[in-house]
């Protein structure tokens, strides 16, 4: 069996460069306050051009939240790469799981305070979920083993997604988790699928 090769030099070189930038935004934000620190000043203490900068996040908001395009990747592959035959729900709650277990870690607080009491960041976070919502209903809609409507599939999305920021803000996260997604399965349930075209 071939193993697929794993990425190459200038992948691996861009993807230290992205992580440095946001690693040392993060750090400016905390010690300074995020409305005190500029793009500017991100960008001459992880020494890259400005225009580096931008190339790898398209905002400053997007500085804090590094990882967006990954957690909504793995919401839609959650849905796309599950085993055959496997209901939706237990996928999507393995992966909130796992998001929120890594949105939960050791020092994420300071993280969270700081977008709890960012304006710009609630609202950049509040968007991002938004766009999550509407990237899962796609997945969960053009899956034909679901055959549900675009409705029901974007109320099931914007369910999943509430779940993951009540967990992640919850005292026990798995404990949140327990409450919430039997609601979810019963709401689920409670649709019917949509007829196939003949």
């Amino acid at each position: 069996m071939t193993v697929p090769p794993g990425p190459g030099r200038r992948e691996r070189k861009k993807a230290a460069t992205r992580q440095k930038i946001a690693d040392t935004a993060l750090r400016l934000f905390l010690e300074r306050g995020y409305e005190a620190v500029g793009i500017r000043d991100v960008a001459a203490e992880a020494d890259v051009a400005v225009t580096t900068l931008f190339s790898h996040f398209a905002s400053k908001e997007a500085l804090v939240f590094e990882l967006d395009d990954d957690f909504e990747q793995r919401l839609t592959r959650a849905v796309a790469d599950r085993a055959p035959g496997e209901p939706l729900l237990p996928a999507l709650r393995r992966e909130v799981q796992s998001l929120v277990r890594h949105c939960a870690a050791d020092g994420a607080t300071p993280i969270w305070r700081l977008i709890d009491e960012t304006p710009a960041l609630r609202q950049y976070e509040e968007s991002m979920r938004l766009r999550h919502a509407e990237s899962l209903a796609t997945a969960i809609a053009a899956d034909p083993e679901l055959a549900r409507s675009a409705t029901v599939s974007r109320t099931i999305a914007r369910f999943v997604i509430d779940a993951y920021s009540l967990a992640r803000e919850a005292p026990i996260p798995d404990t949140a988790l327990d409450e919430i997604f039997p609601m979810i399965e019963a709401a689920w349930a409670a649709t019917c699928p949509s007829p196939r075209p003949a």
